[in-house]
């Protein structure tokens, strides 16, 4: 079984900064594509960064400059640096990831985590 663990999520002050974490563990034989996500309440979830496995990042035009995605292969993990938040970016924060456990690629989610900036 294939899981993804996020972590990092909390409360921050505008201007503040935060670092998310998604670790994948299980039956993996690769990991292709990973990304970031949000949904604010009300709203339709939406993406934030993703990174390939090989290639360029891309960016929500609302984080660039301010948001930083980053992945380690050794430890199956991707990462969002986030910083000069703002109230805007409160949201549950959502990775996921194409990972092939055997033979063929699936799309995975994590649970999500809480991120809140207070103004």
């Amino acid at each position: 079984q294939v899981q993804l663990v996020e972590s990092g999520g909390g409360l921050v002050q505008a201007g503040g900064s935060l670092r998310l974490s998604c670790t994948a563990s299980g039956s993996i034989v690769s990991i292709n594509a990973m990304g970031w996500y949000r949904q604010a309440p009300g709203k339709q979830r939406e993406l934030v960064a993703v990174i390939p496995d090989v290639g360029t990042t891309n960016y929500a035009d609302s984080v660039k400059g301010r948001f930083t995605i980053s992945r380690d292969n050794a430890k199956n993990t991707v990462y969002l640096q986030m910083n000069s938040l703002k109230p805007e970016d409160t949201a549950v924060y959502y990775c996921n990831a194409k990972i092939v456990p055997r033979v063929y690629e699936y799309l995975y989610w994590g649970q999500g985590t809480q991120v809140t900036v207070s103004s």
